[in-house]
């Protein structure tokens, strides 16, 4: 864990980079960054085939976000920040970059906020069974077997994961399936080998659920990127 005392953009332009922050968790696509705020201790983790790009911002030069957030980044803005990451860090304040650069925060302000975000509390119990979950998301444990598993019952456990989280265990568990298949397929996962890894029985299920939540399959949601994965291709009869 570190913090910045400038805002902090991490822009994954391949591959994909899983944040910790704020108690929790954020998953950052092909084409989509995660922005912290400056002062907001986090730690990043990228997959084995990430390229990425860092952009730091000094406190109050753009109406950006004050808590953590992941954006849509469109294709004007990917090239911007890749082109101003070539500019040497104390570039003149009225030249070139320095235009550049206000466009680009201009934009970003306006970028749409994605929910690749897995809210996993501050609350021990609760980060006990993001733990387990994140080692091992094939478990299918109901509601009732996690609330033995940390000396609860199963009111208390449900009230808490709402109060903590803001969703229901099943909700919560879903979009944990979902922050880990991003991340899996953006390094090269194959389809069927995440949906095996979550523990759904086909991966006609997986695709399902998939879609469900971000409106298109594995493989289309990665080709309205251009970011398509070869073991996605492959996997693209499933669907």
């Amino acid at each position: 864990m570190h913090e910045h005392r400038k805002g902090q953009l991490i822009l994954a332009l391949h591959g994909a980079v899983t944040c910790t922050a704020d108690n929790e968790i954020w998953i950052v696509p092909p084409n989509c960054a995660v922005w912290i705020p400056g002062g907001v201790p986090h730690s990043a983790r990228a997959t084995a085939n990430a390229r990425l790009t860092y952009l730091f911002v000094e406190p109050g030069a753009a109406k950006l976000p004050e808590e953590c957030c992941t954006l849509s980044i469109s294709p004007m803005i990917r090239e911007m920040v890749d082109r101003l990451a070539r500019e040497p860090a104390d570039y003149p304040s009225h030249g070139h970059a320095a235009r550049l650069a206000r466009v680009a925060l201009d934009e970003l302000v306006d970028m749409p906020r994605e929910r690749f975000n897995l809210p996993i509390s501050g609350n021990a119990k609760i980060r006990a069974i993001a733990d387990a979950l994140t080692v091992d998301p094939s478990d299918r444990s109901t509601l009732a077997e996690w609330a033995k598993r940390v000396a609860m019952s199963e009111r208390s456990l449900a009230r808490l994961m709402i109060r903590e989280t803001g969703l229901t265990f099943g909700r919560w568990r879903q979009q944990l399936h979902l922050v880990v298949a991003l991340r899996q397929l953006a390094g090269g996962a194959s389809v069927h080998t995440v949906a095996a890894e979550l523990g759904y029985e086909s991966v006609n299920a997986f695709i399902t659920m998939f879609k469900k939540a971000l409106g298109s399959t594995p493989a289309q949601y990665f080709v309205e990127r251009r970011a398509l994965p070869p073991s996605i291709l492959k996997e693209g009869r499933h669907e």
